[in-house]
């Protein structure tokens, strides 16, 4: 019925061969995970091979893309915690907001097609290597802000995102060793609009961000 010839007993492999053969599947596995897999996926590299192949650099790549993605997932604050974030004094330790409004900057509700008027101001944050910060801006829905920012060394990892009164949530842009952006936000709903950054680099950095727009409260929420 069967056509397959059934292997003798002197075919099987002996009991040595079997421990024999598992013992060198667990030695090449173990080798593969210290020289190939921690270090590709966790920037653990304890035999520096993983350096010499390059490994390494990924590793640290997926891990900081895992800590960025990490912060996206994050539950957003409720209503009532947005209420009572502290603004941004002037003279913290590692930020501060220079308020550099003059009288011809102070435009209208009128004049400016909004209720708010614009405001100009400047606010620089000093992050150590590893790092992070987050800057939202209350923003009423279509409102504008111009906006530039950089770093005087290093670079940064960003994303510019907002998080609306109703419980909405939207992401604008992400950057990545970026050491300056600079564009136009306009907020898609009523709410905290604004930018998380991680210093990515090995060297303390001081950002530097510049606003010009239509927002009335800015708050350093991390």
């Amino acid at each position: 019925m069967y056509n397959s010839d059934i292997p003798s007993r002197a075919d099987l492999p002996t009991t040595g061969q079997l421990i024999r053969s598992t013992l060198v599947a667990a030695v090449t596995a173990t080798l593969l995970l210290v020289t190939v897999v921690l270090p590709a996926e966790y920037a653990i590299d304890p035999t520096g091979i993983g350096k010499a192949l390059g490994l390494q650099n990924m590793g640290e790549i997926k891990q900081q893309l895992k800590e960025d993605a990490e912060f996206d997932g994050a539950a957003l604050p409720s209503k009532s915690a947005l209420t009572v974030e502290p603004s941004v004094q002037s003279g913290s330790t590692n930020s501060s907001i220079q308020k550099t409004a003059s009288a011809a900057d102070q435009i209208t509700g009128e004049e400016a097609g909004s209720e708010k008027p614009m405001l100009n101001e400047s606010i620089v944050v000093t992050l150590a290597p590893g790092e992070s910060a987050e800057v939202k801006l209350v923003m009423k829905r279509n409102a504008a802000v111009d906006y530039e920012w950089n770093v005087d060394q290093g670079h940064l990892n960003s994303d510019l995102h907002g998080d609306g009164t109703a419980g909405q949530a939207t992401s604008y842009r992400k950057g990545r060793a970026e050491s300056k952006n600079q564009g136009t936000l306009t907020a898609a709903f009523d709410g905290n609009h604004g930018w998380f950054w991680r210093n990515r680099s090995d060297v303390p950095t001081k950002m530097t961000l510049r606003l010009r727009g239509q927002y009335s409260k800015v708050k350093r929420v991390l």
